[in-house]
């Protein structure tokens, strides 16, 4: 099978690379696990660190949904790439649209981690399922996704919007006075940081099928550099990679942002020794926001490099519209622009922000 570049020169020793990333306190972990990786095969040259704060770090209050496909995660780090500043970026996979920018790539994928969603509960909580908890109680998320499944399996619980970084969720889930009872994170997040005793159950089919590229760790890089493709390459890790080229070719069909309720399950199945008869199992669904409506897929089949990777998602994509999918999404846009506009009215009309104390904007706390 092919991987995402071809192999050159190995990089000169004492040769300075730069890696740029959010400032999370996951971002950072995902980062080093990169760096730590590319120093054991490069242990001559420097990798250097480049963090900052995202569009999506700085507003924690506004709904994601709210963003439509804005490249919130990603936008200012990719402008720093195209502008020479680092050499290669650190994502979230599950956080790079689908469309990136011109002279942008994807390197790299590694190997994935766990992809499912998690079940966190409120500390001291007597519940451990979705199914246990009373009518009313109130399930924090900022994922469409993650809420219209929740709501086709379980009408009878809310949703509400709990933004912030991992630990910043957590502190407000075990807030007495908040009113969550649970709340949804990536399984992979938690695990990376450490946190998986705060783990009440994995949810996966049929309750809830992950984002697409969930668990994986993504390498950016600038369409032109040899010299960075050819040193994050090995890095990858094969079935992973072509797993998610198919959820992300799926996603990129249905024309679907990141606040789109696209849920996948995909499962690299290894065949022969070869890899010429390797398998790719995906699950895929839409749902309408309030869960009434969704349309759903299921299929095993033959992969074997990019190209067929790529085609099993546009597959079943088209399988999904074939099932009405499109209307689906077509209703979810137009409550999206609806929602926009009144944003933007209401943000024309209201008095301008104050200043918080020594006159600077005040900066959500991490």
């Amino acid at each position: 099978m092919s991987t995402p570049a071809d192999p050159a020169a190995p990089p000169a020793a004492g040769k300075v690379y730069r890696i740029g990333t959010r400032s999370s306190r996951l971002a950072m972990i995902q980062t080093n696990i990169v760096r730590d990786a590319l120093l054991a095969r490069h242990p001559d040259a420097t990798f250097e660190i480049t963090a900052m704060k995202t569009m999506g770090d700085k507003d924690k209050v506004t709904a994601l949904h709210s963003f439509g496909a804005k490249s919130l995660w990603t936008m200012e780090l990719e402008a720093l790439l195209l502008d020479g500043e680092v050499d290669l970026i650190v994502h979230s996979l599950k956080d790079m649209p689908t469309q990136l920018p011109s002279g942008c790539k994807i390197g790299s994928i590694l190997e994935r981690e766990d992809p499912r969603d998690a079940l966190v509960m409120k500390a001291g909580s007597p519940h451990t399922s979705l199914a246990d908890l009373p009518p009313g109680s109130v399930v924090g998320t900022s994922s469409v996704r993650r809420g219209a499944q929740i709501l086709k399996q379980y009408p009878h619980l809310k949703l509400e919007n709990a933004r912030g970084n991992v630990d910043t969720r957590l502190r407000k889930l075990d807030d007495p006075a908040s009113p969550y009872a649970c709340i949804i994170l990536a399984a992979a997040g938690l695990i990376r940081m450490s946190l998986t005793h705060r783990i009440t159950a994995y949810l996966s089919s049929p309750t809830l099928l992950h984002a697409v590229g969930q668990g994986a760790i993504g390498i950016e890089i600038r369409d032109n550099d040899a010299a960075v493709a050819s040193l994050v390459a090995p890095l990858t890790h094969q079935p992973t990679y072509l797993c998610c080229l198919a959820e992300r070719q799926l996603m990129r069909t249905l024309e679907g942002g990141c606040s789109v309720p696209i849920g996948v399950e995909t499962k690299y199945i290894p065949i022969a020794a070869d890899g010429t008869s390797d398998k790719i199992e995906m699950r895929a669904s839409v749902s309408a926001v309030d869960g009434t409506k969704f349309v759903e897929v299921d299929d095993v089949l033959d992969v074997d490099g990019e190209g067929r990777a790529e085609e099993i998602g546009r597959t079943m994509a088209q399988r999904m519209l074939d099932r009405g999918a499109g209307a689906i999404l077509a209703e979810i846009q137009k409550n999206k622009e609806e929602a926009e506009a009144a944003q933007a009215q209401a943000s024309a009309t209201a008095p301008p922000p104050e200043k918080a104390a020594g006159g600077a904007d005040e900066e959500p706390v991490e």
